[in-house]
């Protein structure tokens, strides 16, 4: 029996390394949006703690200056969610890049693949055509043969 030889296999297999590196890309592109989702989060966690500062020292003795200076740290932490909700916001885009770059080179790697597949069994038919072609060429030449010895 011959050996099935895919004449794309190298083609193949480049497309399964483009689609191991994107899953990489994928993924650090998802640790990206994790890491600023938590610099997000802690952000809006001081800015809480700031808050419950604040209604302290409106219940307590009035400090002006403690009471300014709160109020700025709250200007200061809106400013700073601001700007990190923007880095969430680019993190999110650069993560959607990655999975339409991944989605596309695992449709591309697919599509190479049922070729691959499709040529595999073309290979078979044929190989089971010479097969049954070699299987009737000596079944026709043991009759040819018994035929002669009886005559």
């Amino acid at each position: 029996m011959a050996r099935f030889r895919y004449s794309l296999q190298s083609i193949l297999d480049i497309k399964k390394k483009m689609e191991t590196q994107a899953k990489q890309e994928f993924s650090a592109a998802k640790n990206a949006l994790d890491d600023e989702e938590e610099r997000l989060t802690a952000l809006k966690d001081r800015k809480g703690y700031y808050e419950t500062e604040s209604e302290e020292l409106r219940k307590g003795p009035l400090d002006f200056l403690a009471m300014e200076v709160n109020r700025r740290s709250l200007l200061v932490m809106d400013d700073f969610i601001d700007t990190q909700d923007k880095e969430v916001k680019r993190a999110e885009k650069n993560l959607e890049r990655a999975r339409t770059a991944l989605t596309n080179v695992m449709m591309e790697r697919k599509t190479h693949e049922t070729l691959r597949e499709k040529a595999f069994e073309n290979f078979l038919q044929e190989e089971n055509r010479a097969e049954s072609k070699m299987v009737d060429e000596l079944t026709s030449y043991t009759y040819g043969q018994k035929k002669a010895e009886k005559a």
